[in-house]
């Protein structure tokens, strides 16, 4: 037993609690992953429990290979013992079982992009105005539908008055017959259909409580009702079920998680036992303060503080931008000087996380002046790319002829001369004879009815997928194998290289590329079928294409942040409106507390230093508006940050505009705790008197050091207090434009301006 060891007294009293329920209560960096591995490897050697017993569910691809990877190094490796994710699970179970439910063993499961053409032809052939009902908002009231259980004829009987809901009815009840006609699945029912294969059928749901005698569930506050009824449903039997999640990092709920599951534990689950892990490896313990500070004003949650044994480490910082332009320079301009000032740290250690994907764009402007690598997860994921995605939908046909989704991709892919019109008629005749549309091209009598200048490819193609289906159905062929013979027999590969262009040239370097990916899947695992190959594909999460190794600045947001870590991270756009937004704001309480938690989780993402920022103004949306510094940075204690100090007021009842006419040189803003101007000042009135010193001080050296306009020149050094040094380009009149080193080019009064020659 010398590997538990390891743990601290709270985790090791976690890993050797086995039997019964028991909630561990895992803060931000406290060792949940370490303490989990231990408790499996404990069940394992000590209790004698067999792997095939036990079932570890998370969410991401990532988490799943690290616990897995983790596990195998304390007890060698096992692939009886399932550690995955939520939507891998309950796949494996369908696949096992899904004739029991209406499906043919080789389902197909949609991603996002397959939905969104799901909903598009519907909205189309309903003859309804997308303009009013987005496949974004129809797809996202279908996943709510299905994460709480609803079907089609429940929610428009719980809508019957509401006009509207009666359309999203009937778009639902569409989208459904047109997956079980195409034998597919979205990712809502993998979990969906595994509680309503549990319930509707004993035996298997008795089969799997049997094996499954020991369930452990991470990040159990970011589970949502079907979740919850799965695990609970497997539990119900032997109720060894250990769940391990932080309330304060419950920030899905827009998407469905329930903080009650964690929060109702107890409930649930009478005589549990919690374990609080409060011990922070991650971070300084300025930054845990911090972090704490801010989450400690949310009311629903459980009672606990972190701790480190680390030193206290450097202040958070924070700066106050004139605008989002200005904000966006700072920041390239620290990680420049951090990365120059300390050579340990490589762009890779640098995040910055925003709340909107929108704010992306002046970072990247900023970085890209400043030839700083860069890279935004989140944005259009590899496996989404035309050309891979067509490549996709070939090899779903290869393994599930009924999915005409795909193959109506492909049809014209490569130029076959099939038009809209022809593919309508080819869907109406497979819908009068019940067959897929592969089936109805694979009729000679059908192919001899189509465009003579579309025939022979239409004949070729099915033939190729016929072929290719049952060599893979006799296990004479692998997945790369397959791949090969479409990207050649179809004539994809002929069409690109034909096309003579660099975008064309750029696709093929993407389809050889994802070559590689089916080998580097072979060579892992060389008995992979391509029902799983495809399935990786499908369930990869965004933050599962995050490359550590990669040396670029990582810009995501702060959702995607979850589960990673950095030496430093920025955090801009700290202003009400933006953070929180102004749509939690209008959920009340609720919405800004799991705004908070988003805070908490930022914070918490930095290990060494911990940058906050926020703009003056801002352009969004076209628009330019003045800001308020956000709530959470009041909440901060400012005995913990340095830079600029944070607007406050003593008077809740005083007025802003009051106080800015009170404080004219502070910028509009009065300072509170300690900032830039250094040393504590509890009075609003009195912190004025000093700013307006400092001020006063500084312009006085300013005039005393100036240089005189008449004696700046074009290509002249010169330094100014706030911009730093910067070289005159051009003097013209009463303006003279420096470009400055920090913050680019500034055109100034040169009477003014308190430029000194260098």
């Amino acid at each position: 037993m010398d590997y538990l060891s390891k743990l601290n007294d709270e985790q090791l009293k976690a890993a050797v609690h086995t039997e019964g329920p028991l909630l561990i209560l895992a803060g931000a960096g406290s060792g949940k992953t370490s303490t989990m591995t231990h408790r499996i490897a404990y069940l394992i050697q000590e209790k004698g429990v067999e792997p095939y017993n036990i079932l570890a569910v998370t969410f991401t691809n990532k988490a799943a290979k690290e616990m897995r990877d983790r596990v195998e190094e304390l007890i060698g490796e096992n692939v009886s013992m399932w550690i995955l994710t939520f939507h891998s699970a309950c796949l494996r179970i369908l696949r096992a079982n899904s004739e029991k439910i209406g499906y043919k063993k080789d389902f197909v499961v949609y991603d996002p992009t397959d939905q969104k053409v799901v909903i598009k032809n519907l909205l189309k052939s309903q003859n309804i105005d997308e303009k009013q009902y987005s496949t974004a908002y129809v797809l996202s009231v279908i996943s709510d539908c299905k994460e709480k259980g609803l079907s089609p004829a429940a929610y428009m009987e719980r809508n019957a008055a509401d006009f509207r809901s009666k359309v999203l009815g009937g778009l639902y009840q569409g989208y459904e017959i047109t997956l079980n006609d195409n034998n597919a699945m979205d990712f809502d029912d993998l979990i969906s259909k595994t509680v309503a294969l549990f319930e509707q059928d004993p035996e298997t749901l008795s089969y799997y409580q049997r094996r499954f005698r020991y369930i452990m569930v991470d990040e159990y506050q970011d589970t949502n009702f079907m979740q919850y009824r799965f695990v609970k449903l497997l539990a119900e039997s032997h109720n060894n079920i250990c769940v391990v999640g932080d309330d304060d990092q419950c920030i899905y709920q827009w998407r469905g998680a329930d903080i009650k599951n964690i929060l109702e534990f107890e409930k649930d689950f009478p005589g549990a036992m919690v374990i609080k892990l409060e011990q922070n490896y991650r971070s300084s313990g300025n930054i845990l303060e911090a972090a704490h500070s801010v989450i400690s004003h949310n009311y629903g949650r459980k009672d606990k503080k972190l701790w480190t044994e680390k030193e206290s480490g450097e202040k958070i910082s924070y700066y106050r931008a004139d605008d989002d332009r200005e904000e966006a320079r700072y920041v390239a301009a620290q990680i420049d000087l951090l990365h120059e000032k300390r050579k340990e740290l490589k762009y890779s250690d640098f995040a910055i996380l925003y709340r909107t994907n929108t704010q992306s764009r002046r970072f990247e402007d900023a970085f890209r002046f400043a030839g700083i690598p860069y890279r935004v997860l989140g944005g259009f994921r590899y496996y989404d790319r035309k050309e891979v995605k067509d490549m996709m939908c070939y090899m779903r046909l290869v393994l599930n002829r009924d999915d005409d989704l795909s193959l109506e991709r492909i049809i014209n892919e490569p130029k076959r001369g099939i038009g809209e019109k022809t593919v309508a008629k080819l869907k109406a005749l497979a819908a009068v004879r019940g067959e897929s549309l592969l089936d109805v091209l694979s009729d000679e009598e059908i192919a001899a009815s189509l465009p003579a200048k579309g025939r022979a490819g239409i004949r070729d193609m099915a033939a190729v997928l016929f072929e290719l289906g049952e060599q893979w159905d006799k296990g004479e062929i692998k997945v790369s194998e397959i791949y090969d013979s479409l990207l050649i027999r179809t004539g994809y590969m002929k069409a690109l290289e034909d096309a003579h262009t660099v975008e064309a040239e750029g696709r093929i370097e993407n389809l050889l590329e994802f070559k590689s990916a089916i080998y580097d899947e072979e060579n892992e695992n060389p008995q992979i079928t391509l029902a799983e190959f495809m399935e990786k594909i499908a369930l990869m999460a965004e933050v599962d294409n995050h490359n550590p190794d990669e040396d670029a600045v990582v810009m995501m947001t702060m959702h995607s942040a979850k589960g990673l870590e950095f030496p430093v991270v920025f955090m801009p756009g700290m202003e009400e409106g933006l953070f929180p937004s102004w749509r939690s704001c209008d959920k009340g309480v609720d919405g800004i507390e799991e705004e908070r938690r988003l805070c908490y989780v930022g914070m918490t993402r930095a290990r060494e230093k911990l940058y906050l920022t926020s703009a003056e103004t801002r352009t969004l949306y076209g628009k330019t508006d003045y800001t308020r510094e956000s709530q959470f940075m009041r909440e901060i204690d400012s005995k913990l940050l340095e830079g600029h100090a944070v607007y406050s007021r003593k008077n809740p009842a005083q007025s802003r505009d009051r106080f800015r006419a009170e404080a004219p040189f502070a910028g509009g803003y009065g300072f509170g705790g300690t900032g830039l101007y250094g040393g504590e000042v509890n009075r609003p009135f009195q912190q004025i008197q000093k700013i307006k010193a400092e001020v006063a001080k500084a312009a006085a050296e300013a005039k005393a050091n100036k240089t005189p306009a008449q004696d700046l020149a074009q290509g002249d050094q010169v330094k100014h207090p706030k911009f730093g040094q910067g070289l005159v380009i051009e003097v013209s009149g009463s303006a003279v434009t420096v470009m400055f080193d920090s913050c680019g080019v500034k055109k100034l009064a040169k009477d003014i301006a308190p430029l000194t020659k260098i």
